[in-house]
């Protein structure tokens, strides 16, 4: 059975975190008020940043672009997800899966490498406190932003492309609460040898890459600080940091958790609720942590 046009397959059933009727009402009111809380936070942190002269900096031009991404990111798999329980529904159509997929891996892949690109900001700035401005202009932060996309574009495109060759049975029913890429690969019948190599090359060449820029980069960033004499200076340094890395260690704990997790249980509802610590629950935290840690951000909120 070939992909495409061919395929027999029309639609995939998508089984949520949990089969039973009475707790639908409840997780359709948390995930509402989790979506709403993320998409009005975030919101906030970018109207913040673009309405404050104060706040026209690399790193936030970097945490603006870090709050779109994390709405799109939500917004690929929670509407359908609240969609689903409102029609008592769990089909979605196989192009609409594809579809969300792509989506998926563009804005997960996205948001990994801003937080790498925010580690670099953090690092020249503390370690090239001096140079920061003509090393961080307007053009490479542009930049940066550009090649993240283009990155992320490219790869969930081949990903997604990857799973348009794959044949599937009868078996269509997906453990999760949106196509997660592993999941669908998993429910084919063809040979999938190509596109688990192809994941996980993508997956260490992203993650595995980014988080060691990130680590280098917070390497140099300690050894700065401690060749800092005084103790308020080094409380400063470090402060300018402190919520990009509870950020990083937020979202890479929680992705790790997650797959470790469930590579040690092998059991596809228990990645399917840990998978809402990346998916949902990081995203919403984001602009708290910023908003809470950071001075500046709490004084445009104010103003705004």
């Amino acid at each position: 059975m070939e992909p495409g046009n061919d395929t027999q397959i029309s639609e995939f059933l998508l089984l949520g975190l949990s089969q039973a009727l009475e707790q639908q009402s409840l997780i359709f009111g948390l995930f509402l008020s989790m979506y709403l809380v993320t998409v009005f936070g975030n919101l906030l942190i970018i109207l913040a940043v673009s309405s404050d002269s104060h706040l026209h900096t690399p790193m936030y031009f970097f945490l603006s672009n870090l709050s779109l991404v994390d709405i799109c990111f939500t917004s690929t798999t929670i509407p359908k997800m609240l969609w689903n329980i409102q029609t008592q529904s769990k089909v979605i159509t196989y192009a609409g899966c594809i579809t969300q997929m792509y989506f998926f891996l563009l804005f997960g892949g996205s948001d990994i490498f801003l937080l790498t690109a925010m580690a670099y900001d953090r690092y020249v700035a503390i370690c090239h406190p001096l140079h920061y401005m003509v090393i961080m202009n307007l053009r490479l932060c542009g930049l940066l932003v550009l090649v993240s996309w283009i990155m992320s574009v490219l790869n969930s495109l081949l990903e997604s492309l990857m799973v348009l060759r794959l044949s599937f049975c009868s078996d269509l029913e997906i453990p999760h609460f949106f196509c997660e890429f592993n999941q669908v690969v998993q429910l084919a019948c063809s040979d999938t040898l190509l596109n688990n190599i192809i994941m996980y090359f993508s997956a260490g060449l992203l993650c595995g890459g980014s988080l060691a820029g990130i680590l280098y980069s917070y390497s140099k960033i300690i050894s700065s600080i401690y060749g800092i004499p005084s103790a308020h200076g080094k409380y400063k340094a470090f402060s300018t940091c402190a919520s990009h890395l509870s950020v990083v260690s937020l979202f890479y704990g929680t992705v790790l958790g997650v797959y470790l997790s469930s590579a040690a249980s092998q059991s596809s509802h228990s990645s399917a609720t840990a998978s809402v610590m990346y998916t949902v629950v990081t995203p919403m935290l984001n602009p708290f942590i910023y908003s809470l840690r950071n001075k500046d951000i709490k004084g445009a909120l104010q103003r705004f």
